[in-house]
């Protein structure tokens, strides 16, 4: 386990980092050549935990478990480089996986449980709020939790240092996906929010509120 840095930067990989928050410890690594990253959010007082995204190396995924009881695997969204380690994580002592149902036809599997709008999951001390966010795909979802000093927003493909997710050029995805995040997250949470995507390092929200318009204007 190494420092958690500034910009939350992690080798595809390579050692794990760690941050506590109050009652919230988040620990990012990196999987495979798409530097996918995954992130296992714990209580630090029940040690009850999720994983956010079932990308790949589920073995990695299983030894950063080993201090924590895992409820569930949570998919940001159903692409192919999130999913690869789902059906191994599924095997005894398997995990359950939940999703939005948005994506069902991108999952290899149907979810155990469906997330939508507004959902609450609670682990241990921890509240983690689902957020709905489309246009990257159909079920594209955010997982927000408050920790003791600031909000932490973990955004899958659909925010990363520098702009949205890609909407593949279509401006009906793209208007979908930009009304999403300023209404439900930038209308929403301070600048301090930590931004954890999922690939890449981290950044907040005030460091990109001011681009907003830009975003717009360009169109992806």
């Amino acid at each position: 386990m190494t420092e958690y840095g500034e910009q939350g930067h992690v080798e595809p990989d390579g050692p794990a980092i760690e941050r506590r928050d109050g009652h919230l410890r988040i620990r990012k690594f990196s999987v495979e050549e798409m530097d996918n990253n995954v992130y296992v959010l714990a209580c630090t007082r029940t040690n009850e935990a999720l994983v956010v995204d079932a990308a790949a190396r589920p073995d990695r995924i299983r030894q950063e478990l080993t201090d924590v009881s895992a409820l569930a695997v949570v998919q940001t969204h159903g692409h192919w480089d999130h999913v690869r380690a789902w059906d191994d994580l599924k095997q005894d002592p398997g995990l359950r996986i939940w999703g939005h149902p948005g994506d069902a036809e991108l999952f290899p599997r149907p979810v155990d449980v469906e997330l939508t709008d507004g959902d609450v999951i609670e682990v241990g001390d921890l509240r983690v709020e689902v957020i709905h966010t489309p246009g990257h795909t159909d079920g594209s979802l955010h997982f927000l939790v408050q920790g003791e000093e600031r909000p932490h927003l973990f955004t899958g493909d659909s925010l990363f240092p520098g702009g949205p997710g890609n909407t593949w050029k279509d401006p009906v995805r793209f208007a979908q996906l930009m009304d999403g995040l300023e209404s439900k997250v930038f209308d929403r949470l301070p600048d301090e929010t930590w931004v954890y995507p999922g690939h890449g390092d981290d950044t907040t929200l005030g460091t990109e509120r001011p681009q907003l318009a830009e975003w717009r204007a360009r169109g992806w």
